[in-house]
């Protein structure tokens, strides 16, 4: 029962119905080493992105992530899905961001929003937020706060999309 509720939403979020379906903005942002990047280059191949918010500050958001990295090898290999992670930490806590995404061994490319410029754009309020995006870059799907097994949600979205990618195909 709960696997066909998964599906109807799925379906709900892929169809579009009642739901607008939008494109990551194109917002400057700063990457890890200092250099600049547009979220207009935001792609995978035709792939799903994650896009998941996350501060150093915010506890449910580094066990989301951490979460993640511990199976994000398998995702990658079984559906191609790239996680990007969107730091919304401020000037005075962004100097503690990359020793964090060093030390925790996260495998992500992991962007700064120092501005919170994306943030406004994306409308997200609080965090962790996280976006699925097809492989057309259209948010499909978007879910706000982290608990045990939220993953395996996120993973089972993901392989819906994936497969109804490639059935339109």
């Amino acid at each position: 029962m709960k696997k066909i509720f998964i599906v109807l939403i799925i379906i709900l979020f892929l169809t579009d119905i009642g739901i607008s379906q939008s494109n990551i903005p194109s917002v400057q942002l700063k990457k890890l080493d200092g250099k600049p990047f547009n979220t207009s280059q935001i792609k995978n191949d035709n792939k799903p992105v994650i896009l998941s918010f996350w501060a150093t500050w915010c506890k449910p958001c580094v066990k989301e992530l951490t979460t993640i990295a511990d199976v994000y090898q398998d995702w990658q290999d079984e559906t191609g899905v790239k996680l990007i992670a969107v730091s919304i930490d401020n000037s005075r806590s962004v100097a503690q961001v990359k020793p964090m995404v060093n030390g925790k061994n996260w495998d992500y490319q992991v962007l700064l929003d120092v501005n919170n410029e994306l943030k406004r754009a994306m409308n997200v309020n609080a965090v962790p937020h996280t976006f699925l995006v097809n492989g057309k870059g259209e948010v499909v799907w978007q879910h706000t706060s982290f608990s045990e097994g939220a993953e395996l949600e996120l993973i089972g979205l993901v392989k819906d999309l994936v497969k109804s990618e490639e059935a339109a195909k």
